[in-house]
């Protein structure tokens, strides 16, 4: 408990130095956050769209629709969070700027994945996935409670964890291959998948993209939670399935740091 007090601490801290060095240049701050609005309202008419047609989705009505992307804009903005540090793995493992790192006491996964955390991309998501959730669980007469807002509150944490150890997996590939191009470009269309409910694909593409590559749990869990949609089973594997990554990915980490050679030796 006391190490995850001491972890949480440190968040605070990086946190605070982050948003200090993005101030410091505030016309790229303004202008990463005016291009993040700009996509917030490219999403805004996608979904204004669906309210004019009254599209449904199976047994998801627009209102439902609404709370759905409203959970996948404020997961991106979580997951662009630490975006960029992932981003950086491959060129600081070719560059051996990881000995920087391998002195500090504290994980070297723990730091080099949220030392630096992007509030220009975070705080557009973060207003307008609230806005969207909010108002599509009114407008779609979703149950409010505590155990309704307690368990929707528990899968974005869920989802948060699996975003984070999920899509680390390919970047930690750059402690093995050179280039991890291809490799990003799959997996940032792999996170674009979750950008609608995942009921607009067929089965056995839900069932991949639940149980194998679990995108969907991330933003499709806590809706289906409110909504009394998942199984037995269904709730269990979205609080298994981001533990279950996320020993994977640090166990993925411990291997491939054996690979690693100082820009030293």
């Amino acid at each position: 408990m006391r190490k995850f007090t001491r972890y949480f601490k440190l968040v605070g801290v990086l946190a605070k130095y982050s948003l200090m060095s993005a101030l410091e240049y505030r016309i790229n701050f303004i202008t990463g956050m005016t291009v993040e609005m700009g996509w917030m309202i490219i999403k805004l008419l996608y979904v204004a769209i669906i309210y004019k047609a009254g599209t449904s989705i199976g047994i998801l009505t627009p209102d439902h629709i609404l709370l759905f992307v409203g959970t996948y804009v404020l997961m991106t903005g979580i997951y662009m969070l630490y975006f960029g540090n992932f981003c950086s793995i491959p060129g600081m493992v070719q560059q051996g700027e990881l000995d920087l790192y391998l002195v500090k006491p504290v994980s070297l996964q723990f730091l080099v994945t949220m030392r630096r955390i992007e509030f220009a991309f975070l705080l557009p998501n973060l207003v307008a996935g609230v806005f969207m959730i909010v108002t599509g669980w009114r407008l779609a007469g979703l149950p409010v409670g505590l155990v309704p807002i307690a368990g929707f509150l528990f899968y974005l944490a869920c989802g948060c964890l699996l975003t984070y150890s999920l899509f680390l997996l390919p970047y930690i590939l750059g402690f093995w291959i050179i280039s991890v191009g291809g490799i990003s470009d799959i997996s940032a269309a792999l996170w674009d998948f979750n950008n609608m409910p995942s009921m607009i694909y067929g089965k056995r593409f839900r069932q991949i993209g639940t149980y194998i590559l679990p995108v969907f749990v991330i933003t499709n869990f806590p809706g289906l939670f409110l909504m009394g949609e998942l199984s037995p089973f269904a709730c269990i594997w979205g609080a298994g399935a981001p533990v279950l990554f996320f020993v994977l990915s640090r166990a993925f980490w411990k291997v491939s740091m054996k690979r690693y050679s100082s820009a030293s030796s």
